[in-house]
């Protein structure tokens, strides 16, 4: 059994053909998937993909990108959101420096609020980092301080650095199609050295498709792809790092449950 930690079902690209995707996926032994809240003013689209899928599973947040334009008076709105039996994480939020759609420090206070919200609420952070490792680093540190809280840095691809700060946090760390890639060897070669039991799984579908789909649309079947990467960068077999990385998922996201006759680690 494989979970895709990460992906974006309501997105152009997948929610055209979803039915297809999500049996493409199970095809491939997939047995649980994590839809990203990205938006609140679009959170009903995300939550009913989980409703009417027993495998699938959603987060509630907003994305760095969409700081300036939905920003959070408090926590409230996420933590009331939380209750919801079909949300198990808190996010995505973060920093986002490449495109800088939002000005850094309203990103800074909305990822905050997140932090504030998965405190409270108990359900895992995931943060989005991009071209912002030491400031984000510096920002989990400090919230750490505060209170302690779980997450995961989903798509992992920044530098040593900021990998050894999230495990000495606690953290986890989402792996994609990144990973695959040929000019991904300094990667490869921090992915090497993190413990197995800090790992997670996922595409960001529809988005960083993994050898040989690279430059195609991502789907979460593609996950398993990414698992025969993360098995030979550790050199092990494939099945334990399949069971590893979902034992991995069911211990941070708590609220998740394995679907019904699923070995349990």
């Amino acid at each position: 059994m494989l979970v895709d930690s990460h992906c974006h079902l309501d997105f152009p690209g997948l929610a055209e053909e979803r039915d297809a995707v999500l049996a493409r996926a199970r095809a491939a032994g997939i047995g649980a998937m994590q839809t990203i809240g990205t938006r609140l003013g679009t959170f009903e689209q995300v939550v009913a993909i989980a409703e009417a899928n027993p495998d699938v599973w959603c987060s509630v947040g907003v994305h760095p990108h969409r700081a300036a334009k939905e920003p959070l008076e408090g926590p409230d709105r996420l933590v009331g959101w939380a209750g919801h039996p079909r949300v198990i994480g808190i996010g995505e939020s973060g920093l986002d420096y490449h495109y800088d759609h939002s000005p850094r420090d309203v990103q800074a206070e909305v990822f905050r609020t997140h932090i504030a919200a998965a405190r409270e609420s108990g359900l895992p952070l995931i943060v989005h980092t991009r071209e912002a490792d030491d400031d984000t680093a510096d920002l989990l540190r400090a919230a750490m301080g505060e209170g302690r809280f779980s997450g995961v840095i989903h798509c992992y691809s920044s530098s040593p650095e900021l990998g050894l700060a999230a495990v000495e946090m606690g953290l986890y760390l989402g792996l994609g199609g990144i990973l695959t890639f040929r000019r991904s060897d300094e990667l490869r070669s921090t992915v090497r050295e993190l413990p197995l039991d800090r790992l997670l799984l996922e595409t960001d579908a529809p988005y960083l498709a993994p050898e040989p789909f690279r430059g195609k649309r991502n789907e979460p079947a593609h996950v398993a792809h990414v698992a025969a990467a993360l098995a030979e960068v550790k050199g092990l077999p494939r099945d334990q790092v399949e069971a590893a990385t979902t034992d991995n998922f069911f211990r941070l996201f708590t609220k998740a449950r394995r679907p019904p006759g699923s070995p349990c680690g």
